[in-house]
């Protein structure tokens, strides 16, 4: 079993109170003192490296290593706990006058207070992977909690594949394949022997392209694949928006057309924008008629908390496009009917769990990486609440909602960011100790997560894989092989077990 994953626990863990965090000589920041309600403007103009250097590293250590007031290191496995949150947050804001430790709280924001929480985590994290890295394979061979595996390319760097996006399989055995440049390639018998003409044009600006492809379930008696992909604004060709159709593959040979091509959501022109960020976009079926789209909030922040907005929610449709009577917001005036949910910022993984419970994987900024259990009607607060700091190191999120506020918190969170991606759930026979886990990607964390969850609940994470590129997806197959599309390289591998 692997001794220590640093961008994550193996478990939810419990456990002790938090060290102190500084020590009596500490001296507040001007701006700080001055006053602790704060605009988000004066937020932002806090640097919280400097905050921490200034308030906290005499005592904790430059790297939360401990030593200059006899102060231990922040820097544990069991600190690293995501449940230590709120006990860090009330240590800094409330003291800890047992050890000399003043409350920040006085002089200090909440957000302040957060973002230093948020700078420890990077701290631990950077600490604990320089000391235990991340899985190791022994003669080829990982062990994780349960089961043994061994990685496999499937298509190497050279086969030419450009920024591959998402993959999925027709019952043939074929795999589909595409590539955000606007291309869908066939795999068949493990080499890439042709692609699909015909697709619709996308919108190539930044993040957007073409995107995910979804096979029906019911693909064997209907023939219908979902494709998600960044469309051209008919009014400003210089704007764009995410899109969902669904078509037909007519063989030619080793390559396919793509046909009889139906709209399944087209958002009005006016929320197209020439942003190239955020897009989302992930599909996922229920089994029961019924399709869910994950829309990114296009980098525009509070749209994602207005229902007569697309961006920043998963829609619920029926298969065909059509809205379903009994989704949360239809009547509803001014809403878009559509909508399942709502407060998203950049979802990149979508799955319905063997249990019929739907998961989301989304983007935080720095920080706060999400995996949230999607409930009908649920707010799940961006921008109003984040386990996040400003990519410019400032401060202006903290994660809990005030009462007033009916807001769903994440079942995980990751701190640091692994820029969450693809998400899927395991099936088959290839890992049966993990039926019904989710495995899911980062992109910027080079890694993939099992997760283990239960009744909606998430109960333990294991990295499975570290630093080998940057992961777009993960994709379990029908026999439950777990596929890894990688970016940088571009390129395609798999976990086989190992009996």
């Amino acid at each position: 079993m692997f001794k220590w994953i640093p961008l994550l626990s193996l478990t939810a863990a419990t456990g002790a109170v938090v060290a102190c965090m500084n020590g009596p000589k500490a001296t507040p920041t001007a701006a700080a003192v001055k006053s602790v309600s704060k605009t988000r403007l004066e937020l932002q103009s806090v640097n919280v490296t400097q905050m921490y250097e200034q308030n906290c590293a005499n005592c904790h250590g430059a790297k939360g290593q401990g030593g200059g007031a006899g102060t231990k290191t922040l820097n544990t496995k069991d600190l690293f706990q995501q449940d230590k949150d709120k006990r860090f947050f009330d240590a800094i804001k409330n003291g800890l006058p047992e050890s000399g430790m003043e409350a920040f709280g006085k002089t200090h924001s909440d957000e302040e207070v957060w973002s230093l929480v948020v700078h420890i985590r990077e701290m631990q994290n950077a600490s604990l992977r320089n000391e235990f890295g991340g899985p190791k394979a022994t003669d080829g061979v990982y062990t994780a909690k349960t089961e043994k595996y061994r990685l496999e390319t499937v298509i190497p760097r050279s086969a030419g594949l450009k920024v591959p996006w998402s993959v999925d399989w027709l019952p043939d055995g074929k795999m589909l394949i595409t590539n955000r440049t606007g291309v869908m390639n066939i795999l068949e018998g493990g080499t890439l022997t042709g692609v699909v003409n015909g697709l619709p044009k996308t919108y190539q600006n930044g993040q957007g392209g073409l995107m995910d492809v979804a096979v029906h379930p019911q693909y064997a008696k209907n023939g219908w694949i979902y494709l998600s992909f960044s469309d051209t604004g008919k009014e400003n060709p210089n704007n764009g928006f995410t899109k969902i159709v669904r078509g037909k593959l007519k063989f030619e040979g080793s390559d396919a057309q793509w046909t009889e091509q139906q709209t399944i959501y087209e958002a009005a022109q006016s929320e197209y924008s020439g942003g190239g960020v955020h897009f989302g976009n992930r599909t996922a079926f229920d089994g029961k008629g019924h399709v869910f789209v994950a829309y990114g909030e296009r980098g525009q922040g509070m749209p994602s908390q207005d229902l007569s907005r697309t961006t920043g929610k998963i829609l619920r449709l029926n298969e065909d496009g059509t809205v379903p009577k009994d989704n949360p917001f239809v009547g509803k005036p001014g809403a878009i009917g559509a909508i399942w949910s709502y407060g998203h910022r950049n979802p990149q993984g979508l799955v319905m769990g063997l249990d019929g419970v739907l998961w989301d994987t989304e983007h935080g900024p720095r920080g706060g990486d999400e995996l949230n259990r999607i409930d009908k009607g649920a707010n799940y607060g961006w921008p109003l609440v984040a386990f996040s700091i400003n990519y410019n190191d400032s401060a202006t999120w903290t994660p809990w909602p005030k009462p007033e506020q009916k807001i769903v918190l994440p079942e995980l969170r990751w701190i640091p960011s692994i820029a969450a991606s693809g998400l899927d759930v395991v099936k088959g026979s290839a890992f049966p100790s993990w039926k019904g886990d989710l495995v899911a990607g980062g992109l910027a964390g080079s890694t993939v997560i099992r997760v283990k969850v239960k009744g909606g609940k998430y109960v333990e994470q294991e990295e499975l894989i570290h630093g080998i590129g940057r992961v777009r997806d993960v994709a379990v197959s029908p026999a439950g092989e777990i596929f890894v599309i990688l970016n940088d390289p571009d390129s395609i591998v798999k976990l086989v077990p190992v009996k």
